[in-house]
């Protein structure tokens, strides 16, 4: 018995210098299951490509702009996740952060509440427009599309009314360090990035909050006969992602030194929010989603728009890239989730 597995061992055995091909089957299982390592291939592959063809693209004023384009998208991802994870949508955030910002200008200049304490309100206001949506999604049955749909012109309605549609300037009680601390300094943005994305990634991968999550949005019946409060849930991520674009609309104010009606570019930035969701990993379809896939998805695209700008290539072709990056994505989504379901990942 003992000869016979030894001449197995020595049959399954690879060739001198030549590596396992279970070795190697399992380093291509690992990189499947890890749904980051494609998006982040991306992203260096654009950094080499853009840095050969453009000098500048590698410079510290270059390098600035980028971590500028890619933090507010990402800080909104990190909570759009949270919600396609568990299976809804929110359409809202891009308007929430044009309304926080004036709601912190409101407090601080009429009525002399401190700065402080001024953005700590307008981001609770930002809260409270999330649990309205996650009620009327939750308690009256109403599809999130909708449901967000129609709190984003009410919430873009009452920007315009309250600020005739003009630009208010930042509360003269801000002071320098606070300034700086959001947004006007350079690398402001993207510290309050990292460290939102690296809360985020924790809560969703290595907490209750985050299991539930994920069984709320893959296995709804399933989750609730296990005992999982999915309303609770869904509400909770509907008011994090609401407070996130309160909290990008406060530092792109202080970054531009105005508070514009229009920041973020309208409903664009929750647009480029959904799109780095996916293209970093997440199913639209609810039951899986990584925040660091998040963040990369969104470098990926402040690189293609700032590298184009660089090498003299029109904007207008980086909607068509868009486009065809996320239709990429969610097929590459697909299929990998078909290989899961069948064990072969």
């Amino acid at each position: 018995m003992s000869d016979t597995v030894e001449v197995a061992e020595r049959v399954e055995a690879p060739p001198p210098g030549q590596p396992s091909r279970g070795i190697l089957r399992r380093i291509g299982e690992e990189l499947l299951r890890r749904r980051e390592i494609g998006v982040l291939v991306v992203a260096v592959g654009l950094g080499v490509y853009f840095a050969s063809a453009h000098e500048a693209f590698l410079t510290r004023p270059n390098l600035v702009n980028i971590a500028q384009a890619t933090a507010p998208v990402a800080i909104i991802a990190a909570g759009v996740v949270l919600v396609l994870v568990s299976g809804e949508i929110d359409l809202s955030v891009a308007a929430v952060a044009a309304f926080a910002p004036f709601n912190m200008h409101y407090l601080a200049d009429y009525y002399d509440v401190p700065i402080l304490l001024a953005i700590v309100l307008a981001l609770a206001i930002s809260a409270a427009i999330g649990f309205v949506n996650g009620a009327v999604t939750v308690f009256l049955k109403v599809p999130s599309f909708v449901t967000t749909l129609g709190t984003a012109y009410i919430v873009i309605g009452l920007v315009l009314t309250t600020s005739h549609a003009f630009p208010a300037p930042i509360p003269d009680s801000a002071t320098d360090a606070i300034r700086s601390w959001f947004g006007q300094s350079d690398w402001a943005h993207i510290t309050w990035c990292l460290l939102i994305v690296a809360f985020f990634h924790l809560l969703l991968t290595s907490t209750r909050w985050g299991l539930y999550t994920i069984a709320v949005g893959g296995n709804p019946l399933g989750a609730t006969e296990a005992g999982i409060r999915a309303g609770r849930i869904k509400i909770g991520n509907f008011m994090m992602v609401s407070t996130l674009g309160g909290f990008v609309g406060i530092l792109e104010a202080f970054r531009i030194n105005t508070i514009d009606p229009n920041i973020g570019g309208g409903f664009q930035i929750m647009f480029l929010a959904v799109s780095a969701a996916v293209i970093g990993g997440t199913a639209l379809a609810g039951g899986s989603g990584t925040v660091v896939g998040a963040f990369l998805g969104a470098l990926v695209l402040a690189e293609l728009q700032n590298g184009m700008n660089l090498i003299g290539i029109s904007a207008n072709p980086y909607f068509l890239i868009l486009g065809g990056a996320i239709l990429v994505s969610m097929i590459a989504n697909v299929y990998l989730s078909r290989l899961r379901r069948a064990g072969r990942t």
